[in-house]
């Protein structure tokens, strides 16, 4: 979802809120995914940074919001997250708003796991596939060219897949070019390299 302005300070603290940064894996061979596998700072860092816990109101809470796309459903309230429970006129605090995100992204990432099986995969390239998910949805994911090549073990081809993912209702959106700029860049760093600057 493109990114509307985010909230003074909203950014600040994130990686304490959200949880322990884990440690970037070796330069080893990549490992297959797990049932255990969690998304990574990397992950944590893009969704922040792209999603921004927006609608920020004067009273401290957030806001439900529509697509920026659509201008209507999905609705979208914190850092990003939508369901059927989310509606016009919802509002949450920050805890509300990180809680979600944390169960958002377990949940992803879970559901990544089983996807990926045991194709080779980095943390980074790992995290990358979480964000893009986290935003289009396990289905967008599935049915992709950027699946097929990264199972393949075609990771360039992969990661070149990820700009072709910038439009909302049809029409290209800057925060979704910029976003999916991000994701390539993450997938294609290494694991063990400092995180690129997004």
């Amino acid at each position: 979802m493109p990114t509307p302005p985010r909230a003074p300070d909203a950014f600040a603290g994130i990686e304490a809120m959200l949880s322990p940064a884990q440690p970037q894996p070796s330069t080893a061979p990549a490992p297959a995914p797990s049932a255990g596998r969690t998304a990574g700072v990397g992950a944590r860092k893009l969704v922040c940074q792209f999603e921004s816990c927006a609608q920020h109101r004067p009273d401290g809470r957030f806001a439900a919001y529509p697509d920026p796309g659509t201008g209507a459903a999905p609705w979208t309230i914190g850092w990003g997250s939508t369901g059927p429970d989310i509606t016009h006129g919802l509002i949450w605090t920050q805890a509300q708003c990180d809680a979600r995100l944390r169960a958002d992204l377990a949940l992803v990432a879970q559901r990544l796991c089983a996807v990926l099986g045991g194709a080779r995969t980095g943390q980074n390239q790992f995290d990358a596939l979480v964000c893009f998910a986290y935003n289009l949805g396990m289905g967008a994911l599935r049915g992709s060219s950027l699946l097929r090549l990264h199972l393949a073990g075609d990771f360039a081809g992969a990661g070149a897949q990820f700009a072709r993912w910038d439009k909302a209702g049809g029409r290209i959106l800057p925060g979704l070019t910029r976003r999916r700029a991000a994701e390539a860049l993450l997938y294609a760093t290494p694991d063990g390299a400092p995180l690129p600057a997004f």
